[in-house]
């Protein structure tokens, strides 16, 4: 007889060799009687589970003891469930031939570490009952418990916590073991219903009938199921305690049954795990889509509103552009600013998600790349800038040709007043019948007239430089100008050519005129030129005035003081002036002669000359308080360039030493990651309260400009200067925020501690020599080393191939742990992906549509469905999809 208690007490092989998954129970005694109802259980229930295998094989048997005393049909039963080759069997029908036989048998079943206890070849042989029901309890035990194991749980315990999981959800079943728990029938049906709901209405069974809910259970493994019945209700519900072996022998056929559907739940989990990964991916893909669209075509209809440079006639249509510029810099830029940073935000956390997914990385439509983005927005501040500078200047331009336009009027009218009658007095003939004393008189009159004359050529050649230079300014308004000048000038060239006729026509008869009034004339002489200093006078202290510093105003009072200093001078040439006029009177009085009417040599007045020397003393004050008043508005001014100077100079210097102090903070970061968020969150806060003083500096640029002062000693720095540091500020903060994210993305995903990312940050931190954040590959082949990893050229290049596609050059850290994590830690696969559809697919090439919908979630189902091909292989039938390359472009060529 074969020995098999050759294997020792602790129930392993020898060391090296495989252990032994267990022992057979100590109940099995030789000495000990089975109790009744528990044989006849045990009977019926290993029969059944016998025949279950046999008849595949083509066979089955009758009575458990007598069957497989040959040994043949337990040869046979044992090539069915193992699926491997026993040693040929012996024929002879004699007692030796048989104990062979059982022998190779035992012998098999001690090969998959099986240990035997007090079971031996003629046992069986023999027809002994007890014997034969305890070895074929330990081939069950082998081959349909053994691998049944729950978080690490023995055979037995694995297939309880089995159960009770699936039970758990129902009421009145409390699995605690495998005998009286099962004795009521709700546990057998609790676990048909929990994978086949259809086929059981759980909710009408009574605890208080076993028998009904036994059966039940029973009729529905057997007809849909294929387990056949095991056992006879009325015995179970008949037993104090039914044979544990016997029930846990009918669970085990349940466990394999349900199997299968484990595994596909666990494959259809794992699809859709990956699938859910690619819908969101495909989400924030299409939203990267949809915010780059917008923002391009914002930036597309905005940059043509900013190249349009077409000048406006007036300053207060200027002024509005302007007013419409602020707005748009103060109220529709700012918002498109923050999506730009979300949008560069958006795509780095889209990519990292991809990394860490194994997808394949996002390229985003032709146009809309985050470096297309960067270029519009370049091109749209360069023509922002250009725009402003034309506002500025164009303002600049109308300011002036507004002043210009308003002198030229003034000296026009003045010119005009002058000039009106001029043409009708050269033209009259009352030198026909003067006496001589009259022709004298009207000579002396005209040499006066043509000195008045002349003095006026001055102002008419004003008029017609600032004619030209409203030309050459391109005034709105140049033609009424140029006509008005043309008149002028063209009447000029009359006067003159009047003038010298008549002087042709008064010497002719000048012969005949001897007598002349000295003292007339010399009134005339001196009147002419005081007359017209104080036209001129009275013309400059009305002249308008434009004036962008104190310096200029003070120019202007520096020079209206010295103009005063000369009206003490003008007074005593005023004074002589009229002694000369009083002296013609006192000369008549004195002869006795009447004097005819005014002057005959000039038609200024000694009235007139005091009523313009009064004008002249009016305006001097009026002049005085003008140019103090434009003193404090300079004043004012220089005020508003100071306040905008000392906020510029502080807030200048602020924002760089941030932007150095996020450098810092992004290179030397301490603590956990979640620290290192909360600490950049509230520096994050911390700057955005800072932005009151950005508004308010923007307020103090805004009254700048709308006190037309386009220069600032003060300081260096721009309100656009500040603009741009300000947004780059709120972006390097976003972006380093978001770098800090990925990694807490990377590290959760990849399963990385915290004292190994630490570890990454030291080691990049140590070998990045400029303190960027980025090191060339040199540095980073250096730092590689340093982590253990052994480099030859073509490893080397394979990693830089991974960790900088496009050959820039540069390795960022984020670049860096998503290679360290790759390299050691797993992830979803394709062929992983391909192994879970086919499980689903019941080892098929290909999948249906109707497998997808019963397998999946309904919405997850149709994801499938949409982007599957048609399966085109040899084995195809309708309607046969093709997963394997559905797999495949999930990941990208490169993972199969």
């Amino acid at each position: 007889m074969v020995d098999y208690h050759a294997v020792n007490n602790q129930g392993q092989y020898s060391a090296g060799g495989p252990p032994t998954y267990m022992e057979q129970e100590n109940d099995w005694d030789r000495d000990l009687l089975l109790d009744p109802a528990w044989e006849k259980q045990q009977r019926k229930t290993f029969t059944a589970w016998c025949n279950s295998h046999l008849r595949k094989a083509g066979t089955q048997i009758e009575n458990i003891e007598e069957d497989f005393r040959d040994g043949l049909k337990l040869m046979l039963l044992l090539e069915v469930i193992s699926g491997e080759r026993l040693p040929k069997p012996e024929r002879g029908k004699m007692r030796v031939h048989k104990i062979n036989n059982v022998n190779k048998a035992l012998d098999f079943i001690a090969s998959k570490g099986v240990k035997l206890v007090s079971i031996g070849a003629e046992e069986i042989v023999d027809g002994n009952a007890k014997m034969t029901l305890g070895m074929i309890w330990t081939i069950i035990l082998r081959f349909a418990i053994q691998d049944i194991s729950v978080e690490e749980t023995s055979a037995k315990e694995g297939l309880l916590l089995w159960c009770q999981r699936k039970t758990a959800p129902y009421k009145n079943v409390n699995v605690q073991n495998f005998h009286i728990s099962w004795k009521d029938g709700l546990a057998f049906n609790a676990l048909i219903h929990r994978h086949r709901p259809e086929l059981i209405d759980y909710d009408k069974l009574r605890k208080d009938d076993p028998v009904t809910n036994l059966n039940n259970a029973f009729e529905v493994a057997e007809r849909y199921l294929d387990i056949p019945k095991m056992l006879d209700a009325e015995d179970i519900v008949g037993t104090l305690r039914p044979d544990e072996k016997a029930i846990m022998t009918y669970v085990s056929c349940f466990y394999h049954a349900f199997s299968g559907a484990q595994k596909a739940e666990t494959a259809a989990n794992r699809i859709c795990k990956v699938l859910a990964v690619n819908q969101e991916n495909e989400h924030l893909m299409e939203d990267y889509e949809k915010l780059a669209s917008d923002l391009l075509e914002w930036i597309r209809r905005t940059i043509p509103w900013l190249e349009n440079r077409a000048p406006e006639k007036t300053m207060a249509e200027m002024q509005q552009k302007l007013e419409d510029f602020r707005d748009y810099r103060r109220v529709h830029k700012p918002p498109k600013v923050q999506e730009k940073c979300q949008l560069e935000i958006n795509f780095n956390t889209l990519q990292t998600k991809l990394r860490l997914s194994n997808r394949p990385a996002f390229m985003p439509s032709e146009g809309r790349m985050v470096s297309d983005i960067n270029g519009a927005w370049h091109k749209l501040e360069g023509a922002e800038k250009g725009y402003e500078e034309w506002l500025l200047n164009e303002i600049r331009r109308l300011e002036r040709l507004d002043h210009l336009a308003e002198k030229f009027r003034q000296k026009a009218a003045i010119h005009e007043g002058w000039t009106d009658g001029k043409e009708a007095m050269l033209t009259q003939k009352d030198y026909e019948t003067a006496s001589l004393s009259e022709i004298k008189a009207l000579l002396k009159k005209h040499e006066a007239f043509e000195s008045d004359l002349a003095a006026h050529q001055d102002r008419v050649e004003q008029i017609a430089a600032i004619a030209q230079e409203l030309n050459e300014l391109d005034y709105y308004d140049s033609p009424s100008v140029n006509a008005r000048c043309q008149k002028i000038c063209e009447q000029w060239d009359a006067l003159g050519s009047l003038t010298q006729n008549r002087r042709e026509s008064l010497e002719r008869t000048e012969k005949q005129l001897e007598s002349i009034d000295e003292l007339y004339l010399e009134y005339a002489k001196r009147a002419a030129p005081f007359n017209n200093w104080m036209e001129g006078a009275m013309e400059d202290l009305q002249d308008m005035f434009i004036v962008h510093n104190i310096d200029e105003i003070q120019g202007l009072i520096t020079a209206h003081e010295q103009f005063k200093s000369t009206l003490p001078e003008a007074n005593k040439e005023r004074e002589a002036i009229q002694a000369i006029q009083a002296e013609v009177q006192k000369i008549a009085n004195y002869n006795g002669i009447k004097l005819a009417g005014n002057n005959p040599y000039t038609t200024i007045t000694p009235q007139s000359i005091d009523k313009k020397w009064e004008k002249v003393q009016q305006l001097v004050p009026q002049r005085d308080q003008a140019l103090q008043e434009e003193l404090t508005r300079q004043q004012s001014n220089d005020h508003l360039r100071r306040q905008f100077a000392n906020q510029a100079n502080m807030i200048g210097p602020w924002i760089q030493n941030k932007m150095e102090e996020i450098g810092r903070i992004s290179i030397e970061m301490n603590g956990t990651l979640e620290d290192q968020l909360t600490h950049l969150s509230q520096y994050e806060q911390s700057i955005i309260e800072y932005k009151p003083n950005i508004d308010q500096l923007e307020g103090d640029h805004q009254l700048i400009q709308e006190a037309l002062i386009f220069d600032n000693k003060y300081t260096a720095y721009t309100m656009e200067h500040l603009r741009v540091g300000w947004e780059q500020l709120l972006t390097t903060i976003a972006r380093t925020i978001n770098e800090i994210e990925n990694q807490v993305l990377t590290r959760d995903a990849k399963g990385i501690s915290q004292e190994q990312l630490h570890e990454y940050r030291t080691s990049f931190n140590h070998f990045d020599k400029k303190r960027t954040g980025i090191m060339d590959s040199d540095d980073f082949r250096a730092l590689l080393i340093s982590t253990g990893n052994s480099l030859g050229d073509a490893e080397f290049a394979r990693i830089m191939g991974i960790v900088d596609p496009n050959n820039s050059g540069a390795v960022t850290f984020q670049a860096f742990i998503d290679f360290m994590s790759r390299e050691t830690t797993d992830t979803d696969t394709a062929d992983q992906v391909i192994a879970s559809f086919k499980i689903l697919a019941g080892d098929k090439n290909y999948i249906t549509a109707e497998e997808l919908r019963r397998e999946l979630p309904p919405d997850q189902a149709e994801y499938c469905i949409a982007r599957m091909a048609p399966y085109s292989g040899p084995d195809a039938v309708a309607g046969a999809l093709d997963y394997m390359s559905f797999s495949t472009a999930l990941y990208g060529e490169s993972d199969l």
